[in-house]
């Protein structure tokens, strides 16, 4: 297939530039893919189509303010950096503008977000091929010590503002957020409350979590012209034993499993796929790309945002849409259509989607 079979116009007003005044305020498409039907309902009716025994997913690793900025300690040169990947304490993959000054051996003085000069520092120890640079940090025991302090929240490109609001430190984050290490939010999570959670849980639903470090490749439109071309960035992740015991146990009984957001679908197949069709406690990196045709060995219900034209997780969707088969494509980009003209909200801070 081609990239551009998986482009569409957006109007740029119904790209959310702020979240819901509340987490379970969003609108919820839902897409009856046997069918070819949608339905326009709100989030909290999500609740309507979950059975008692079923298992819903979600992705519980937590976005870290993961943009520092500092300063060239001979030239006093500006530098922003965004955290990628913790090779060990104190040793980090990151991007870094501008990279052409950023040589081996420079150093970086960090400041904090009211913009004083700190005692952390880092030296430039290597690059790579991506133009990704290696930074060895001083001055602390443990970067994630001054995170809050010195960083932060490294929102998507397209939220297109001059600086962060307040809330958005909060905002941008699920309410299940535990484990350290994403730099961009698992998006599909962050319409849930605390109390919806309980009602799912009342009605008889199974609630699990995995993880997967969400990387900046999630925002990034696929750029070469056919999708067997591309590369996907990998990206950590950790399933746990009782997930696992979960999600068979439902599979096995005949019940359902919900995956909130693409980052766990990814997880669950990458795993499925490397034990024959079951999920089992794994850690580790996946670079799966998931496009139609695929066909789908775990997840039967997904809850996801509206994502970017030609993006990998658009591709995603539309697999899932139809799976194993190549027709996926149109029937998105159709209910996309109708999400633009009834004016729902797209990205991160969007609208939701449920496909069943």
């Amino acid at each position: 297939m081609r990239t551009a079979d998986f482009d569409f116009a957006l109007p740029p007003e119904l790209i959310a530039q702020h979240p819901a005044p509340k987490r379970d305020r969003s609108r919820l498409l839902v897409l009856h893919r046997n069918e070819n039907r949608v339905e326009h309902r709100r989030f909290p009716d999500l609740l309507e189509f979950l059975r008692s025994g079923d298992v819903l997913v979600l992705n519980n690793s937590r976005v870290i303010p993961a943009r520092l900025r500092g300063v060239n300690a001979k030239t006093s040169g500006q530098f922003e950096v965004l955290l990628l990947e913790e090779n060990a304490p104190n040793d980090w993959w990151v991007m870094l503008r501008p990279g052409k000054r950023a040589r081996v051996g420079t150093q970086i003085i960090f400041r904090s977000t009211d913009g004083k000069p700190g005692n952390v520092r880092a030296t430039v120890a290597k690059t790579n091929d991506e133009g990704h640079r290696r930074l060895q940090f001083s001055g602390t025991a443990d970067i994630h010590r001054e995170l809050d302090r010195l960083g932060e929240v490294p929102l998507p490109p397209y939220i297109e503002r001059h600086s962060q609001l307040p809330n958005d430190k909060k905002r941008y984050q699920t309410v299940f957020a535990k484990a350290d290490g994403s730099v961009a939010a698992p998006t599909a999570g962050l319409h849930f409350t605390p109390e919806l959670l309980e009602q799912i849980r009342a009605r008889g639903a199974q609630i699990c979590f995995i993880t997967l470090h969400v990387g900046p490749g999630t925002f990034l439109p696929v750029k070469s012209e056919s999708l067997a071309a591309h590369k996907m960035h990998e990206e950590r992740f950790e399933l746990s034993e009782e997930t696992a015991n979960l999600i068979n146990a439902s599979k096995n009984s005949g019940n359902h499993v919900i995956a909130a957001g693409t980052t766990t679908v990814r997880v669950l197949e990458t795993v499925a796929a490397q034990n024959g069709g079951k999920i089992a406690k794994t850690a580790g990196k996946t670079g799966i790309f998931i496009h139609p045709p695929f066909s789908f060995q775990v997840v039967d219900a997904l809850l996801t945002n509206f994502h970017l034209p030609r993006s990998t997780l658009l591709m995603l969707v539309s697999a899932f849409a139809a799976p194993g088969e190549m027709r996926g494509r149109e029937m998105i980009l159709r209910t996309y259509a109708e999400a633009v003209r009834e004016r729902y909200r797209f990205f991160s801070y969007g609208d939701a989607m449920l496909i069943l």
